[in-house]
């Protein structure tokens, strides 16, 4: 077989792959639609959309249909937004830094996003959501340049700079937890830390516009770079060997990565995990080269969370469980194999 017939057979092959996972999302945001205290019928829901697209003109109960639009679907796209962008810091950061274990949860980006977007809340910097956004980006980006210093740049190894994100995590997770308990009220203290632990609960079409934007953006810029990504898993001087200008590159994708986490963590909290565990099942299936990895990456990750968000509002009857505590219970298995299955040989 030829090289250019390799390459049409694995094209081919990422289309089924996403053809398959878009019409996987499209019945997951479906069920997640229809699923609530107030149970609507699927065909409900389908028709419901349609209606509101100007396909059909059904006639469906008012009630429902304020339900689907105003309330559900809006969370349901957050979700699945939230999902890809979140799979696709993940596959960005292991090529960068060539590590399996690096994701914005894990390197305390969410965490200093955390603190910048719970200043704004509790701190009252700023006002609007705009501000929000703009308070979690700061801590993003604060995040990141702990991790730079305490992982001494670039003659630091993965693994060290893995530790220095652990030791960030802690130290703006525990920021968060001085300004909640010495600033806020203690209704205010219970909302934030519930949105810490990540909630789809407040969000709604506004949000969807902006994170759609965000999300888009991020993964053109990331496929548009994926060659360099590829060049970046043989080290930072062989990349630089084969022409990619190291330092510029890993600038604007730690900023895309910046900005996707800050992003998603200003809207529904720190979610963890995700860029952990989707972007190695994607890998297993189309390969590690970027090109078709990063697509796939969003189409999974989205899949994902649409359906952790299913299992957060129904593992318990009339409670809804943060969809961190359910991420992390899938995430933190496959976080111990993946040690499990680096450690060293004997």
């Amino acid at each position: 077989m030829t090289t250019s017939e390799e390459a049409e057979r694995g094209a081919g092959g990422l289309v089924l792959f996403l053809a398959l996972f878009l019409i996987a999302l499209a019945f997951a945001v479906a069920l997640a639609t229809a699923i609530g205290d107030y149970s609507i019928g699927l065909g409900t829901v389908v028709l419901a959309i349609t209606n509101g697209l100007g396909l059909t003109s059904a006639d469906i109960p008012p009630i429902q249909e304020s339900v689907i639009w105003d309330l559900r679907l809006s969370r349901a796209l957050v979700a699945a937004l939230a999902g890809a962008g979140l799979a696709l810091c993940g596959a960005i950061l292991q090529a960068l830094l060539r590590n399996p274990l690096a994701e914005p949860f894990v390197l305390g980006v969410s965490a200093g996003a955390s603190t910048g977007a719970v200043c704004v809340i509790v701190l009252g910097i700023g006002a609007g959501g705009l501000s929000l956004s703009m308070g979690a980006f700061a801590g993003a980006f604060a995040a990141f340049a702990v991790v730079a210093i305490l992982s001494n740049g670039a003659t630091s190894g993965p693994n060290h700079t893995i530790l220095a994100g652990v030791a960030a995590a802690q130290l703006f997770n525990a920021l968060t937890s001085y300004i909640v308990t010495t600033s806020g009220n203690a209704q205010q203290a219970r909302d934030v830390m519930f949105w810490l632990l990540g909630s789809f609960g407040g969000v709604r079409w506004p949000d969807f516009q902006l994170l759609v934007v965000v999300v888009v953006l991020g993964l053109g810029i990331c496929l548009w770079m994926a060659r360099a990504l590829d060049a970046f898993t043989f080290g930072d001087e062989d990349a630089a060997a084969l022409g990619v200008p190291v330092a510029r590159i890993r600038l604007v994708l730690f900023a895309v990565t910046a900005m996707i986490t800050a992003t998603i963590v200003s809207m529904v909290g720190a979610i963890g995990f995700v860029g952990l565990v989707v972007p190695h099942a994607a890998r297993y299936v189309v390969g590690p080269t970027h090109l078709r990895l990063l697509p796939a990456c969003a189409a999974v990750g989205a899949v994902f969370m649409v359906l952790a968000d299913i299992a957060s509002r129904v593992v318990v009857t009339q409670q809804t469980v943060p969809i961190g505590v359910v991420t992390a219970l899938v995430g933190v298995p496959f976080f111990a194999l993946i040690l499990y299955r680096s450690r060293p040989q004997a």
